[in-house]
């Protein structure tokens, strides 16, 4: 009677115990050929774009790689800025799960290419919008959503939760095709490097950065937006 007691106050509590924030691969994701882009315990494998480290306002706590928008006591801010992976990737499969602070604002970009002509992670990279869409001004522009290819293709329907809340992102780069998914529904698809691409580029407010969507492979980057923002099971196959 006692051990079944205490199996009741075990399942009970377990249901409390956030156990998606685990940084782990199943044998079958491994035999797939998923990696991990954060181990859950350190920002190894990434670092902030145009440095060879990463500032201190991206922290790790409880499997979550996250910003950190508090001031110091002197009343200064953490040194932040967006962050990109230590590697490249050209055709691949990338999951993660991302949440956004109130009225928040951030990103996920991806070929990032990273040289001195380019100033910013965006200004190469097409971003994925990460938002609050209650309340943030950018909700109000079309394709600047959150699941939105930033300013170029606005999300086929809203799936996106509620600030505080996680949401699973998935972008599939493939020899062009793109496919961006969040919280299970296929919300965006288009072929990039094609003239029409190319029409949507020179749509966009992108149309005079000269290596914007140019790229077939660069770096994975989180964008500083200044608002606080977290991720966590970053997941990545490569796709032969």
């Amino acid at each position: 009677m006692k051990n079944c007691f205490f199996i009741l106050v075990l399942l009970a509590s377990l249901k409390f115990l956030d156990v998606s924030a685990q940084t782990v691969l199943t044998d079958k994701e491994k035999n797939d050929g998923w990696k991990l882009l954060f181990d859950g315990k350190t920002t190894n494998g990434w670092r902030a774009y145009g440095s060879d480290r990463i500032g201190d306002a991206w922290k790790v706590k409880d499997g979550v790689l996250y910003l950190d928008i508090s001031k110091k006591d002197d009343g200064t801010t953490l040194e932040a800025g967006d962050i990109i992976t230590e590697k490249e990737y050209e055709n691949f499969d990338l999951m993660l799960e991302w949440k956004i602070s109130a009225c928040g604002n951030s990103g996920i970009m991806f070929n990032v290419v990273e040289s001195s002509e380019n100033d910013y992670t965006y200004y190469t990279g097409p971003e994925v919008q990460v938002l609050d869409n209650t309340c943030h001004p950018d909700a109000k522009i079309i394709k600047h959503r959150a699941g939105d290819l930033y300013d170029l293709i606005s999300s086929s329907t809203e799936t996106v939760k509620p600030a505080g809340e996680w949401n699973q992102v998935r972008i599939v780069s493939n020899k062009g095709n793109l496919e961006l998914w969040l919280n299970g529904t296929k919300v965006v698809r288009t072929q990039m490097h094609t003239p029409e691409w190319d029409a949507l580029v020179k749509a966009s407010k992108f149309k005079d950065i000269t290596g914007f969507g140019k790229s077939t492979k660069g770096h994975i980057a989180f964008q500083d937006h200044g608002n606080g923002v977290w991720f966590r099971n970053i997941k990545i196959k490569e796709i032969k």
